[in-house]
């Protein structure tokens, strides 16, 4: 565990997908040369598709209705937009363990205790990516997206969890791969938490989750 405190970047506006990929990479960097502290930011992007490395371009149904970027990260199609926070996680896992399925363990975890400070129940799925809600009755929701990718032992990409998007916008792709489950949000699930409070409570999370800082 790193004794260095973790640096919390709040983006007020959307950020252009290409602008948020460089400077992670920028970041990435500088944390592997020692000159800049581990970093999460919190941030929308304007309504998009994201395809990650093991992406099916039969999952791409709507292919004009947002851009669509190639994206390093692991997974497959994801939509981001408002409404949706995404936290970029960049973190020296050299420091954390060196184990990227505890790491990502952990980001389920994260979000799990994010959600429940909600009183929503997030829960991990066997063969399946991400934090569902059971909505009873056999159907169940993904309210939460993972995708992280790691150079030199930091990570980056990280977490999207849907507090207020457009769902309808998930319909240009198949959300990660997977045909036989829908979408949801707090707000679809009846919890009306603003944007800052989502960030409280995912800044009050992350240490639960990861260990003080």
């Amino acid at each position: 565990m790193t004794s260095t405190p973790i640096e919390w970047r709040i983006s007020d506006g959307p950020v252009d997908y290409p602008q948020a990929v460089a400077a992670m990479e920028a970041r990435v960097a500088a944390i592997r040369a020692g000159t800049q502290r581990e970093c999460v930011w919190l941030l929308e992007h304007p309504p998009l598709y994201t395809a990650g490395t093991s992406a099916d371009p039969a999952d791409l149904k709507w292919p004009d209705r947002f851009p669509v970027h190639a994206s390093g990260r692991g997974g497959q199609y994801t939509y981001h937009g408002p409404g949706q926070r995404v936290a970029y996680v960049m973190l020296d896992l050299k420091q954390r363990g060196a184990d990227v399925r505890a790491y990502v363990h952990t980001l389920e975890d994260w979000l799990i205790r994010t959600l429940a400070r909600f009183a929503v129940k997030g829960e991990r799925r066997d063969g399946r990516v991400g934090i569902w809600v059971d909505r009873g009755r056999g159907r169940e929701d993904k309210i939460a997206a993972i995708g992280v990718r790691v150079r030199h032992w930091v990570s980056f990409h990280g977490i999207a969890l849907n507090v207020d998007p457009e769902l309808d916008h998930f319909a240009g792709i198949v959300p990660c791969g997977i045909r036989d489950h829908g979408v949801t949000s707090l707000w679809d699930l009846g919890h009306t938490a603003t944007l800052e409070e989502v960030d409280l409570a995912l800044m009050t999370a992350f240490a639960d989750a990861f260990g003080s800082e």
